[in-house]
């Protein structure tokens, strides 16, 4: 059983509620992402998600764009981001799971990646743009290395592609809420519980976590009481943006319920 799977099992057994923070590698420098990323998991966080910054973000919004675009400006490089896990890892033991397009894991070589993760004690990849049908590499190299692989499964997802996508997945199955691209949104869209109730009819045993929109306390508490978890990223990139360490800590702290 992987480490993400445990804590989503523990948390249930407690009548805990599973909270996931997205925060990107890099931003605004390397020494501060890691700061960042440590304030996170020290404040409440049950899962770090580590974004890698890209140049063409398709599913970022504007917040998470800037912030990417600002660790890249200030020279992030991918191979650092396995330097970064190490460090983080190092000082928590919260499971790190790395999101990154797939492309920069193609360029990089998937074994060399998967290998360069697991060394650095990361313990799985969400990959928002690689489809099942076309994983057959990051399959193979995630099996080797017992890493988690989260795919997504999005409200145009039919019951065909959620069944595969829940069968390949390892960790838990992202749950995209709207079809539009990541930012907080007073209004959780609907859609979610319908995409949640996709993975829970495939008849699989699988933990499934709602991300995109998420933006307060109520949301990630509703988001719980029908799936297993909620995943936040703008709004903690904002708070760093916005009032450093301290914001974070306070907005983490506030969403977890710590």
């Amino acid at each position: 059983m992987s480490t993400v799977t445990e804590i989503f099992e523990a948390n249930r057994a407690a009548g805990k509620e599973t909270l996931i923070g997205y925060f990107p590698a890099g931003f605004p420098t390397f020494d501060e992402s890691l700061e960042a990323c440590v304030t996170m998991c020290e404040s409440g966080v049950d899962i770090l998600e580590l974004g890698v910054p890209y140049s063409d973000p398709v599913m970022d919004g504007p917040v998470i764009q800037e912030a990417t675009e600002l660790a890249l400006q200030n020279g992030f490089k991918l191979s650092r981001v396995f330097e970064l896990v190490k460090a983080i890892s190092a000082r928590v033991s919260t499971p790190v799971l790395v999101m990154t397009y797939w492309n920069p894991v193609l360029q990089y070589g998937v074994d060399r990646f998967a290998e360069n993760l697991k060394e650095a004690g990361g313990v799985g990849l969400i990959t928002p743009d690689l489809i099942v049908d076309e994983a057959s590499g990051w399959l193979e190299a995630s099996d080797r290395l017992d890493l988690d692989r989260v795919f997504l499964a999005t409200p145009s997802s039919s019951q065909e592609r959620v069944d595969r996508t829940v069968q390949a997945s390892k960790g838990f199955v992202y749950a995209v809420s709207t079809m539009g691209i990541t930012g907080a949104r007073d209004d959780l869209d609907k859609k979610a519980r319908a995409v949640v109730e996709k993975v829970r009819t495939s008849g699989a045993n699988q933990n499934v976590a709602v991300g995109i929109g998420i933006s307060s306390a109520a949301q990630v508490s509703e988001v719980n009481t029908y799936a297993d978890g909620a995943i936040v990223g703008s709004v903690f990139v904002r708070a760093y943006a916005n009032g450093g360490i301290s914001e974070l800590k306070r907005v983490t702290q506030e969403l977890s319920g710590s």
